[in-house]
């Protein structure tokens, strides 16, 4: 089921009564993608000066950012597109399925307190399930897709040859269909996106699909872990 439709059924449901959010509030959490334990990657990024950029697609981005804004040494993560043109840098068009773009999240970080590596290490074990196919969880579609989109050949290597790693120690019941793309540019999405998880920590479908994320990363990382968001307030886009 696409996650619009998904949504807009647990708002109606939250909206008849708080009875029903409090129920699924205190059901056992269960993330659609399940973390794994991965190891490290055996290859990493060089040291590097000043804030860096990763942009990486693992389903919807209002998990994927919600993870990454509990991680130490983020300074920002914003949801957006990439893949496709300014055009079509829309949620609506997005949701169609036909713009190449894929719901992404742009991460600012600081190489001296998180490398490039650990974020994919985050990425591959928490943030969502690297063998579903143009998919996560309750969501379809190619804008769903698992990507990487690299800004140099740094971060394509250390990207290629980490998922070869983990193919080789079979950590997963498939194989990795992560796409590895050249990053052309990425589009900051609509501000109702941003920030999502955190100020709608009942939604239903935050609750069941995004929390347990956040909880693994607190448990499997919790050297990374920071309890305390760091938000995006107003998003602007970078291209």
């Amino acid at each position: 089921m696409p996650r619009s439709q998904f949504s807009r059924l647990s708002l109606c449901a939250a909206a008849i009564g708080a009875l029903a959010i409090a129920a699924f509030a205190i059901a056992p959490s269960r993330a659609a993608e399940e973390a794994v334990i991965i190891p490290a990657p055996a290859v990493d990024a060089r040291d590097a000066d000043g804030i860096q950029t990763a942009v990486l697609a693992g389903g919807c981005f209002w998990g994927v950012q919600g993870v990454f804004q509990h991680t130490a040494g983020v300074i920002n993560a914003v949801s957006g597109y990439s893949g496709g043109t300014k055009e079509t840098a829309d949620y609506n068009l997005v949701s169609s399925g036909r713009t190449s773009h894929a719901e992404a999240v742009e991460i600012k970080y600081d190489p001296k307190k998180i490398s490039y590596g650990k974020i994919l290490q985050i990425f591959f074990s928490v943030v969502h399930d690297p063998t579903q196919l143009n998919r996560q969880g309750p969501d379809t579609g190619p804008q769903y897709r698992s990507a990487i989109f690299f800004a140099n050949d740094e971060q394509k290597k250390v990207a290629e040859a980490y998922i070869d790693q983990l193919n080789a120690a079979k950590v997963y019941r498939k194989p990795i269909v992560t796409r590895i793309d050249r990053l052309n540019a990425f589009y900051a999405a609509e501000d109702y996106h941003q920030d999502y998880l955190t100020l709608h920590p009942n939604q239903p479908y935050i609750v069941f699909n995004d929390i347990p994320k956040v909880e693994a990363l607190k448990k499997i990382f919790a050297d990374n872990y920071i309890a305390k968001p760091t938000l995006v307030g107003k998003a602007k886009a970078t291209n």
